[in-house]
């Protein structure tokens, strides 16, 4: 039976709508996913360079951005290799057109820290000043997606408060343990 304009759906019109809406979700919750990795891994390399006796300019700059591109890239690699192991197949087009959306928020992270760089370069503040905005803004978007995350669920502001505070703690702990371990 067809489906013409104007008429309810058929039976199997609807899971393919709903299939949709769910891989739709399932793709948002991985981007976010990617993007928390990829903000808890930059925090981490900006407490490192703070650390680091005398930063420069472009040795922090580009330790930012071949860090995203080398966790962005591994990503791509895993992705690859386990949808070969589970598939026994490589990726479409498509899958891979996917796998590289999903995967793309690991770069942006790098543009705050960046910024922040850039802007130290010019003057307008001192690189280690700059990396410790850097990443106290990290955290702070930690929190943020948290208390985001809780209101989403509908358990009220109190428990997404709860949330982005449990985030943020989070986020303070990979900082600790990096000024904790050191180099």
């Amino acid at each position: 039976m067809q489906v013409t304009a104007g008429q309810q759906g058929e039976a199997g019109r609807t899971p393919d709508i709903a299939v949709t809406a769910a891989r739709a979700g399932d793709i948002a919750a991985a981007r976010l996913k990617e993007r928390i990795y990829a903000t808890l891994t930059l925090t981490a390399v900006v407490v490192a360079l703070v650390e680091t006796e005398h930063p420069e300019h472009l040795e922090s700059a580009l330790t930012v951005a071949v860090t995203a591109l080398g966790v962005w890239l591994a990503t791509l690699v895993a992705d690859e290799q386990s949808h070969r192991a589970l598939t026994g197949r490589s990726t479409s087009p498509q899958e891979l057109r996917t796998a590289v959306y999903v995967s793309s928020p690991l770069l942006l992270t790098a543009a705050g820290p960046l910024v922040l760089i850039g802007v130290s370069a010019l003057g307008a503040l001192e690189l280690g000043t700059a990396l410790l905005i850097s990443a106290g803004v990290e955290v702070g978007t930690l929190f943020l997606w948290g208390w985001r995350s809780g209101l989403r669920m509908g358990n009220g502001r109190l428990n997404a408060l709860f949330s982005g505070l449990v985030d943020t703690l989070i986020g303070v702990g990979v900082v600790a343990v990096k000024l904790l371990a050191g180099h």
